[in-house]
């Protein structure tokens, strides 16, 4: 009955993955509420008889599969959490769910492991180790790979690898690079406290707007003055609030935004200077500032080795090789190759409307060769590993 199952996912398997994907992409569900598509996997995978291990996960989960017991073991990752995004689109199985949407690919990230590890159990004896699938919860806050750590799931793994959708590359493309292949992302507030007073007569306040307009102006000069111009950092004020009417100065005003840099040193360096910079903008008008600073992931790290083998597979299973841009956007799975040796790849999706926008899609065409890939790979990887 076990084989008969597998045997009929395996035998329509392109088809099985695409409803699969529908039904994730017409049920999207936010960071840590990923319940119903939890339970979609567990049921699926239970249904082939992968193994799903028993982990303190309120939502998300790991499951493998084992040839060699004395083999080495690696994991493949997908994201499963969708964003707070309308969706602005005619597909037939769009969100179903007003305000939420797979916006960045993460139903399509889901479905090509979920098929990897079809494709990964018929293949079960021939593996020379094991392979763990781990399908992530809460990528989009930057919080999820830390807490499928912290289960203790990879802490024997030898290398590990995920994907992401490339809405810029076309179906059959793929990319990759050693090195950061995405920017690590930090989190800011800076809370400033001057005078209030009547808009009248400004002498006798100390007007917050002023600050923080000197503030946002001044943090700046840091990517321009402080930053080679070889080097990569971004500041983005992205959130400004102070005053709630037209004749009264306030007495607070309040900043949000980002950092992104893809080295350690710049990464120390840019706060250093931001607090200097608040603080002394603050001081000359005679105000007060505060900047809070909250880490998020770090940049990727894809070690030589495993970007190459990565590349070397995708090559031969037919994809087209593309030279990336240098992006900074933000990837948790830079978490686990801070302890974890491997490789995070992009797989073109289709030329469609960018990451997080109402409008973006995925050609379904890109699933099953993603499924493939990803199957060749870690069989590889443990080839590779069971040799050394």
């Amino acid at each position: 009955m076990e084989n008969e199952i597998l045997s009929n996912i395996i035998n329509n398997l392109e088809e099985k993955l695409i409803e699969v994907r529908h039904n994730f992409h017409k049920n999207p569900e936010l960071s840590n509420e990923e319940f119903e598509t939890t339970k979609t996997l567990r049921k699926l995978l239970n249904e082939a008889h992968i193994r799903i291990l028993d982990l303190p996960l309120a939502t998300g989960l790991v499951a493998e599969i084992t040839g060699n017991k004395e083999g080495p073991i690696i994991a493949i990752r997908g994201d499963i959490d969708a964003l707070p995004i309308i969706e602005d689109s005619n597909l037939d199985y769009k969100s179903q769910v007003l305000g939420k949407m797979h916006a960045c690919g993460h139903d399509f990230h889901t479905t090509v492991i979920l098929g990897a590890a079809y494709i990964l159990k018929q293949q079960e004896a021939t593996l020379s180790g094991t392979v763990r699938f781990i399908f992530q919860p809460a990528e989009e806050t930057g919080k999820g790979a830390e807490n499928v750590l912290a289960t203790g799931a990879l802490t024997d793994v030898s290398a590990i690898f995920g994907l992401h959708s490339a809405p810029d590359l076309e179906v059959g493309s793929f990319g990759t690079k050693v090195g950061p292949l995405t920017a690590a992302v930090d989190r800011f507030e800076i809370e400033i406290v001057g005078v209030g007073t009547h808009a009248s007569s400004p002498e006798k306040g100390i007007d917050p707007i002023i600050v923080a307009a000197h503030i946002i102006t001044a943090l700046q000069t840091i990517v321009s003055r402080n930053v080679s111009a070889f080097d990569q950092a971004l500041i983005s004020v992205a959130h400004l609030q102070s005053g709630n009417t037209w004749n009264v100065i306030p007495t607070t005003a309040y900043l949000e935004g980002t950092v992104r840099t893809v080295n350690a040193k710049m990464r120390e360096f840019v706060p250093k200077r931001m607090r200097q910079i608040v603080k002394g903008m603050a001081d000359s008008f005679g105000a007060t500032a505060e900047l809070k600073w909250y880490c998020g992931p770090p940049a990727t790290n894809n070690t030589p080795k495993w970007t190459s083998v990565a590349l070397d597979v995708a090559k031969e299973q037919g994809y087209v090789i593309k030279e990336l841009p240098d992006t900074l956007i933000g990837e948790d799975f830079a978490f686990y190759q801070e302890q974890i040796s491997g490789a995070f790849v992009n797989i073109g999706t289709g030329v469609s409307y960018s990451l997080h926008h109402p409008k973006f899609k995925v050609d379904d065409a890109a699933i099953l060769p993603g499924a493939k890939y990803f199957s060749q790979l870690a069989k590889r990887a443990l080839n590779i590993l069971k040799e050394e």
